[in-house]
């Protein structure tokens, strides 16, 4: 027998202030039509002052345990992917683990900015095989309103605030390709690529800072390598691209997804996209799209998963999961 961390339960929150494309024509030089066509962004949502990463995850930790049917202290561990936490110490995770009212297990926070999600949920698996952990509750949150220049009209317009979660659990299973549960992952990471996707700020400069991004640079190196870590996840779990019932990606450009999905030789039709209606939000884009493809009905039981991911770093990978 195979130990499997099955997907029991999903959800997500957003903040309640949607910010129009139309918006930023009073901010920067740009235009709905110009946002629209180079990102595929209609809108995003913004966190109000009294909402924080933490809070956010917390609301989209609730809705993924009434999803699954269970009760905070059936939890045994909780990874918040973020690099937008409230801050620097204590982690996101340990705000999270209070606000639910746990005092058992334990929490931690995972950095790899917008593949922050893809890196939490290998984690998880990790864990679960390891059997340090039963069930686990893996979310992604990000204000990344906080860290954007809102003078720079190439990043200002991209981003967007919100969190998912998913509810894991340790289930036993054949082995097989057709077990329900996460069946592999790929992670990968090359610190040469620093200077095009970063944040100009931290502990070594007194202040938070700001997102600094190399747009047309991050493309190349998005499509390429997003392609290339989704066939290797479907490689190590026997299965190729003919299998996928949904792509479920980062959520960062609508031409990024268009060129990844090409390159695995898939329709659109097989790919989740909600992009459009909450930007990027960084490790909180995957867990997102499960959340509202779930709710539309695109994704069931049973359905074969990719989601891979790229942000700064860099740092990309991706996960293979039966749903």
């Amino acid at each position: 027998m195979t130990l499997r961390a099955v997907v029991r339960g999903v959800g997500h929150h957003l903040p309640e202030r949607v910010m129009e494309n139309a918006e930023f024509e009073g901010l920067v030089d740009t235009s709905d039509e110009w946002i629209r066509s180079r990102s595929g962004i209609e809108r995003r949502h913004i966190a109000a002052e009294n909402e924080t990463t933490s809070s956010l995850a917390t609301r989209a930790a609730e809705a993924a345990l009434r999803d699954a049917g269970m009760q905070a202290d059936e939890i045994d561990a909780i990874i918040v992917a973020t690099s937008t936490p409230d801050l620097t110490f204590p982690s996101a995770a340990t705000m999270v683990q209070h606000a639910l009212g746990l005092t058992h297990g334990f929490a931690f926070d995972v950095q790899a900015v917008c593949a922050g999600f893809v890196y939490a949920l290998s984690t998880a698996n990790a864990l679960m095989l390891a059997g340090q952990a039963r069930r686990v509750l893996v979310i992604g949150a990000e204000t990344f309103s906080r860290i954007i220049d809102w003078t720079d009209r190439s990043t200002c317009v991209l981003f967007g605030d919100g969190a998912g979660a998913l509810v894991l659990e340790a289930v036993e299973s054949e082995g097989l390709s057709s077990d329900r549960g996460i069946l592999a992952a790929d992670l990968n990471s090359d610190g040469r690529h620093r200077e095009i996707l970063y944040v100009d700020g931290g502990v070594s400069t007194g202040a938070t800072g700001h997102l600094r991004m190399e747009g047309r640079e991050v493309f190349r190196h998005a499509v390429e390598k997003l392609a290339q870590t989704a066939h290797l996840s479907l490689d190590q779990a026997g299965l190729t691209p003919e299998d996928i019932d949904w792509v479920v990606p980062h959520q960062a450009n609508i031409r990024i997804i268009q060129a990844t999905a090409k390159k695995l030789g898939l329709p659109m039709d097989k790919v989740v996209v909600t992009v459009q209606d909450h930007g990027n939000t960084s490790a909180a884009s995957i867990p997102l799209a499960l959340s509202v493809g779930r709710q539309r009905g695109q994704i069931k039981e049973g359905d074969l998963i990719v989601t891979e991911a790229i942000g700064g770093g860099l740092a990309w990978g991706s996960v293979v999961l039966r749903w």
